[in-house]
């Protein structure tokens, strides 16, 4: 992989007035910019992020403050993987409270409300669309929560679309078989977690054992064609509605094995956070997925940890039947 080139703002403001040191905050969070140190905002380098930058500083000088841009190779006491994953922290805040205020529009959709209450919904939806717009242009690493921000949008959508106040938002495509899916190159994105670790093992163990398991960046790839890719935005298995991707890939599979429903359930709560079903068994999980994470850099060895996690588990779900 190719060193990652970093632009770093190094600035001081003046104590007063005090608006304009929360105008300059709003502006470094406007472009997307982390916090490496307390006077040190860090933008992975290209002729865009440059541009923003130099902006801020000629702002920052006119403003009686002291600025100045420079590029690194290395940001002192953080590895580009550590860096990267500042940016994803705080797009992941971003678009959890997209999410948070998307299930809120889709429970009041549900109450069904008069056609007036359905057009202040869909106004709010408009809304969020264009802030996640704005969160996804300066997203550079392709943080995971957008794919639940955009999917809960899209469920939004689709039923303000229907004029329907229907509750079921389970996926409408067909279930399939999994020998539809056999002899398939898969893809998804790099620094695998939860749902593409269940995903991974659900496809290799129940779908095709000689599935050939891609791990590409998560923004900017374009399939070959023939590749289904999964957990990833855009891709043909991923979150819809409130769903996560392996409850997406079980229905399309046309896998219902309750054993797999369990463990569905236990995914969901762990990538989406939202304790829609509260089994006791998540926490531990959740726990033994983040330790092989932490553990594992390279997302091969993550899969095949994670994957004894889930036979296991399976056992277990296969067992309480007996």
């Amino acid at each position: 992989m190719a060193e990652q080139r970093w632009l770093l703002l190094i600035h001081q403001l003046p104590s007063k007035p005090a608006y304009f040191r929360v105008k300059i905050w709003r502006r470094l969070q406007g472009i997307g910019a982390v916090a490496v140190k307390s006077t040190v905002y860090a933008l992975p380098a290209n002729a865009e992020t440059q541009e923003d930058f130099e902006w801020l500083l000629k702002e920052i000088i006119e403003g009686g403050g002291e600025a100045m841009i420079c590029e690194a190779r290395l940001i002192d006491g953080l590895s580009d993987a550590q860096a990267r994953a500042l940016f994803d922290a705080a797009r992941d805040e971003d678009y959890e409270e997209i999410s948070k205020e998307a299930r809120s529009l889709s429970g009041r959709l549900e109450e069904a409300p008069p056609p007036e209450g359905a057009a202040e919904v869909r106004t709010q939806v408009n809304r969020l669309r264009k802030r996640l717009a704005g969160i996804a242009a300066v997203d550079f690493f392709a943080a995971t929560g957008r794919l639940v921000a955009e999917s809960l949008i899209a469920e939004l959508e689709r039923r303000l679309a229907k004029d329907s106040a229907m509750t079921d938002t389970s996926p409408e495509t067909p279930p399939q078989t999994a020998a539809d899916f056999k002899g398939r190159v898969w893809v998804t994105r790099k620094g695998a977690h939860v749902d593409r670790i269940a995903c991974s093992w659900l496809i290799r163990r129940f779908i095709d054992p000689n599935a050939v398991i891609r791990f590409v960046p998560g923004k900017g790839y374009e399939p070959d064609p023939g590749e289904l890719r999964f957990d990833m935005f855009e891709g043909e298995i991923t979150h819809e509605g409130d769903h996560c991707s392996f409850e997406v890939l079980l229905t399309r599979a046309g896998l219902s094995d309750p054993a797999l429903q369990a463990i569905a359930e236990i995914v969901h709560d762990t990538d989406l956070k939202d304790g829609k079903f509260g089994r006791e068994e998540t926490a531990g999980i959740a726990s033994l997925i983040s330790g092989v994470c932490a553990a594992n850099p390279q997302d091969e060895e993550r899969i095949a940890q994670g994957a004894a996690v889930f036979d296991n588990l399976y056992q277990y779900f296969r067992s309480k039947r007996g």
